[in-house]
C-alpha cells in the first residue's frame, strides 16, 4: 500500500492512539480482492489479509487511533461520542490517487466506548459488508470494506454471538459531529480544523473569496445528492444522527439499514426509532436538519465585523438543499421511468407510479423492472384499482411518444437494479455464516457486484421476491 497519513497530523485532542485488541481464534470470512487491488495492496498484504482484517497486523507508518466527536442522536444532544468500537488503522492512496481511510470495526474498547465493549458481532459485520458493496455497485457514494473475519470468541448482545471484525474503507470519516465536539470542548481548534477539512476534501473552495461558505455549499450539495441517490434506489439508512453523516456525502455507518421491498414510504426499519424519525420518507428532511446543525457550528468562524452577513450566507447555503435534492431526485426518477427529463409532465408521471406502488403495496425494485420490460399486463394484474393503472399507462405512453425510446430504455436499464440486498437475503447469509459456511456471503457478493445484469444461474427466487403481503414488517436492531 501507498500510505498517506494525515489525520494523525491534527491536534492530539481530536483522537486517542491505541492498538487493536484481536479476537480469539480469528478466521477468514470474506475478502474483497477487487477493492484490495484498487487500494494497491501488495501480494504480501493480500496474503496477510486475515491478520490485517482481524487487528493482528498493523503498520509501522501509522499508529491506529480512535476519533472523538459528538452528536445529536434522534434529535437530542448526546454529548461526547467517538469511535467506541473502531480504529483508523491507516490512510492510503488508491489507484486514482485518492486518500482512503482504512477503519477497523470491532477492534475493542476505546476511551469513547462509554458502556460498550468495543466489539462487533458477525451478523452486523456481514450486513455492513454486503450493504457497502451493494451501494458501491449501484453507483452510490458509500463506504466499502476490504474484508471481514469471524472468530471463536463470543460477544454478548441479546444472546451470545460470534465476534467479528470488519476492515471498512471510506473517503472520509469526518462527521458533522466532529464540528459539534470541537465547538463544545475545544473551540480554539475550530478554524484550523475547518481549513484542514477544506484542504483535504474540498480544495477547490480555497480558490474562492470565502472558502468556508464555499465549503458549506459543497457539503450541502454532496449531502443532497447522496440522499437523492438513497431515495431513488429505495435505501433507508435508519439512523441519521449527526455523528453518522460525513462531510463528503458518502454513506457511512450501516446499522439498522434496509432496502424498500413493498413500497411503504413510512416503513420504520430501526426498531429503536419508535416515532419514525428516520423512516424512508423522512430522510430528506432529516438531512436538512442535520445540515442546519453543521452550519450552525460554522458560525463562530464569522468575521467579527460581518457576523450577520455570514449568518445569512449560511442560511442561503441551507436553502440550496431542497433545490439541489429535488433536481437530482427528479433526474434520477425520470431515468428510472424511461421518461425525458425536459418534458413538463415527466416527474408528475413518476410520482403517479409511486402512488400506485404505495396504494397497491407493490415491490419497489421489481415494479421498475416490469415497467422497464413493458410488462404492463403483469403490473396491472397486481393492482386492485385497474382503472387507475390504465390512466397511468396512458399518461406514460403519451409522454414517451415521439421520443427516442431506444435511448430512454437504455437509460432505464442503467438505473433500475434487478438485485438489492433484501433482508431475507442477508439473514440467510448470516445464518449460514454463524455455522461457518460463508458460501451464501460469496454468492450474494457476486450477485450484488453487477446488480443491473440478469444472473439467472446465480439468483435465487427469494432474491427478487418481496415478503408476502401479510408478512410483518422487519425492523433491525441497532446492536452490533
Amino acid at each position: 500500500m501507498l500510505f498517506q497519513s494525515r489525520y494523525n497530523t491534527l491536534d492530539s485532542k481530536l483522537y486517542s492512539q491505541q492498538q487493536p485488541k484481536p479476537l480469539h481464534g480469528a478466521k477468514a470470512g470474506h475478502f474483497n480482492l477487487t477493492l484490495a487491488n484498487d487500494l494497491q495492496w501488495s501480494d504480501a498484504e493480500k496474503t496477510a489479509w486475515v491478520d490485517i482484517c482481524s487487528g493482528k497486523q498493523t503498520f509501522d507508518v501509522f499508529s491506529p487511533l480512535a476519533m472523538v466527536y459528538a452528536g445529536h442522536q434522534f434529535g437530542h444532544w448526546a454529548g461526547q461520542l467517538g469511535d467506541g468500537r473502531g480504529l483508523l488503522i491507516a490512510q492510503v492512496l488508491d489507484k486514482n490517487n485518492q486518500v482512503i481511510d482504512l477503519h477497523l470495526k470491532g477492534a475493542g474498547s476505546t476511551p469513547y466506548s462509554r458502556s460498550g465493549d468495543g466489539r462487533a458481532v458477525l451478523r452486523s459485520v456481514i450486513r455492513e459488508y454486503l450493504a457497502g458493496h451493494a451501494l458501491n455497485a449501484l453507483g452510490i457514494a458509500s463506504s466499502n470494506a476490504v474484508g471481514f473475519t469471524s472468530s471463536l470468541q463470543g460477544v454478548q448482545r441479546e444472546t451470545l454471538e460470534p465476534g467479528a471484525m470488519l476492515l471498512r474503507t471510506s473517503d472520509c470519516h469526518i462527521r458533522f459531529g466532529h464540528f459539534e465536539w470541537i465547538n463544545q470542548y475545544a473551540p480554539e481548534l475550530l478554524n484550523d480544523f475547518v481549513m484542514q477539512c477544506i484542504a483535504w476534501h474540498s480544495p477547490e473552495c480555497l480558490e474562492q473569496d470565502q472558502p468556508i461558505i464555499a465549503f458549506a455549499h459543497a457539503v450541502v450539495k454532496r449531502t443532497a445528492q447522496m440522499i437523492a441517490d438513497w431515495q431513488a434506489v429505495g435505501f433507508a439508512h435508519g439512523v441519521m444522527n449527526t455523528d453518522n453523516l460525513n462531510i463528503t456525502g458518502s454513506t457511512l455507518d450501516f446499522g439498522p439499514f434496509g432496502f424498500l421491498e413493498r413500497f411503504k414510504p413510512d416503513w420504520i426499519n430501526n426498531h429503536s426509532d419508535h416515532q419514525g424519525r428516520y423512516c424512508y420518507q423522512n430522510q430528506p428532511r432529516m438531512a436538512h436538519w442535520n445540515l442546519s446543525i453543521l452550519l450552525n457550528n460554522l458560525m463562530p468562524l464569522a468575521p467579527s465585523t460581518q457576523k450577520e452577513a455570514f449568518k445569512q450566507q449560511l442560511i442561503a447555503c441551507l436553502a440550496d438543499f431542497e433545490v439541489t435534492f429535488l433536481k437530482y431526485y427528479q433526474e434520477k426518477m425520470c431515468l428510472k421511468m424511461g421518461l425525458p427529463q425536459f418534458h413538463k409532465d415527466s416527474f408528475d408521471c413518476a410520482l403517479h407510479f409511486l402512488h400506485i406502488l404505495q396504494r397497491e403495496q407493490l415491490d419497489y425494485t421489481q415494479s421498475f423492472i416490469r415497467l422497464q420490460e413493458q410488462q404492463f399486463t403483469a403490473l396491472k394484474d397486481d393492482c386492485i384499482d385497474r382503472d387507475g393503472f390504465d390512466a397511468f399507462i396512458t399518461c406514460y405512453q403519451n409522454i414517451r411518444t415521439h421520443q427516442d425510446q431506444a435511448q430512454l430504455n437504455e437509460r432505464m436499464q442503467q438505473h433500475n437494479p434487478r438485485y438489492i440486498l433484501r433482508n431475507q437475503m442477508a439473514q440467510q447469509a448470516i445464518e449460514r455464516a454463524e455455522c461457518d459456511d460463508f458460501s451464501e456471503v460469496e454468492r450474494l457478493f457476486d450477485l450484488l457486484a453487477t446488480p443491473f445484469t440478469p444472473q439467472p444461474q446465480r439468483e435465487h427466487a427469494s432474491d427478487v421476491q418481496p415478503p408476502h403481503a401479510d408478512a410483518s414488517e422487519t425492523a433491525i436492531s441497532c446492536s452490533s
